[in-house]
């Protein structure tokens, strides 16, 4: 590459859960390397809740556009031939969608192979499968900028295309093996030569204590914190069914929920106060709605556990947190969670949308203060050495350099 510059494409940035984003910028940067930021569009006001929201967004370039001529300079560049022939192997109702979001991602496509040229940059990285990705795969096919991808969940959850999108790729990062080892059977030969296998991480030097951990005290409420997008896969309501049966049980409780819903405020959260009042939670539980990351910080030093009840959760930045200021941390055993939690070494995992469970894990914290310490300092040791943000911007420089 001519310089030690990329285009850095994420989309709707930054949302409430990019501040994993903002740590890689920073690592990058910290080996001279020049992360460019784009984006797709903004995100809804809700879900902008960082100290270095408006940073980001005035270094940002967004792509949405409905500009013609942008079209019409790219429709002659495409490979036509290649985008039907994947469409011809799709089903009528995937093919129609493909060449839908083909025609409505062109214009941001053509805007940011421009931008690019202009810079001087010649690789693009999309922080995601969706619809960021195939603004990259046309950008290479219209203008042969070379890009990669990072796959953050199941390859279902990211649209039609994905033999489109990663063909083309110069390598595709996965966040974890679980994720790994289906994409033979879903892409085939799709698939670039480099898969690295690279987690998520976390600033383990902002996120760490400064006094020392204190398990609960019988007789005192159980501070719990949960932290994680307010949609039904993560468990919230779960968690609150949890909640409810320890209070039945005689154990005083308080939740504390940050995060907001998709449509910063006015979706699945409505669902959430509904149960907090049918299960009659008033005074036990508080929806915080979308914190900064120092606000999470403060929250997780306050807490005496935090929990996570997702149904799914490719891996858990959330989880990571938590483990790195030393609390113990209760996840679920699905999707990549056990390759960051062993359970009963560093966290305690329980079955999916299961609050019986749940509460139990939630007792034993409550009444075993040894296990609690044991588990926050073996949950933070587990994050050093394993999930520290600066790997993930080590990959990229490493990855894109070959390129």
């Amino acid at each position: 590459m001519s310089n030690r510059s990329f285009a850095y494409l994420v989309p709707q940035f930054p949302g409430q859960t990019h501040i994993f984003f903002w740590r890689e910028i920073a690592a990058l940067e910290s080996q001279n390397v020049t992360p460019v930021l784009y984006s797709t569009t903004v995100p809804p006001a809700g879900l902008i809740s960082h100290k270095w929201s408006d940073e980001a967004m005035a270094r940002t370039t967004y792509l949405a556009s409905r500009n013609p001529a942008l079209l019409l300079a790219i429709l002659p560049r495409l490979p036509w031939g290649l985008i039907l022939r994947e469409a011809r192997m799709m089903p009528k109702g995937e093919a129609k969608t493909f060449l839908k979001d083909v025609i409505i991602s062109a214009p941001a496509a053509e805007k940011l192979a421009q931008d690019c040229k202009r810079r001087g940059i010649t690789h693009i990285h999309a922080h995601s499968c969706g619809r960021a990705a195939l603004i990259a795969a046309l950008a290479h096919h219209a203008h042969g900028l070379s890009y990669s991808l990072t796959l953050h969940g199941p390859l279902q959850d990211y649209g039609v295309g994905q033999r489109f999108k990663w063909q083309g790729a110069a390598f595709v990062s996965i966040i974890t093996r679980a994720l790994l080892d289906l994409l033979p059977g879903q892409l085939g030969d799709a698939l670039p030569k480099r898969l690295p296998l690279q987690p998520m991480g976390v600033d383990t030097s902002a996120f760490r204590r400064d006094a020392p951990y204190l398990p609960p005290v019988a007789g005192e409420p159980l501070r719990v914190f949960s932290c994680g997008r307010l949609n039904v896969v993560k468990g919230h309501q779960d968690l609150m069914q949890a909640v409810r049966r320890l209070i039945d049980q005689g154990q005083a409780v308080k939740l504390e929920i940050a995060g907001e819903d998709d449509a910063g405020g006015s979706g699945f959260r409505a669902e959430l106060q509904k149960r907090i009042l049918e299960l009659g939670l008033e005074d036990h539980v508080t929806l915080l709605g979308a914190i900064s990351a120092d606000a999470v910080r403060d929250k997780l030093m306050a807490a005496h556990v935090f929990v996570l009840a997702s149904w799914s959760e490719p891996l858990g930045v959330a989880y990571m947190e938590a483990m790195s200021c030393e609390v113990p941390t209760v996840g679920t055993a699905a999707g990549g969670v056990p390759e960051l939690i062993t359970d009963g070494h560093d966290g305690l995992l329980v079955p999916p949308q299961n609050p019986e469970a749940l509460a139990d894990a939630l007792t034993r914290l409550a009444e075993d203060p040894d296990m609690a310490l044991s588990l926050a300092q073996a949950g933070r040791a587990r994050v050093v050495s394993g999930f520290d943000s600066s790997r993930g911007a080590d990959m990229l420089v490493r990855e894109i350099w070959k390129s």
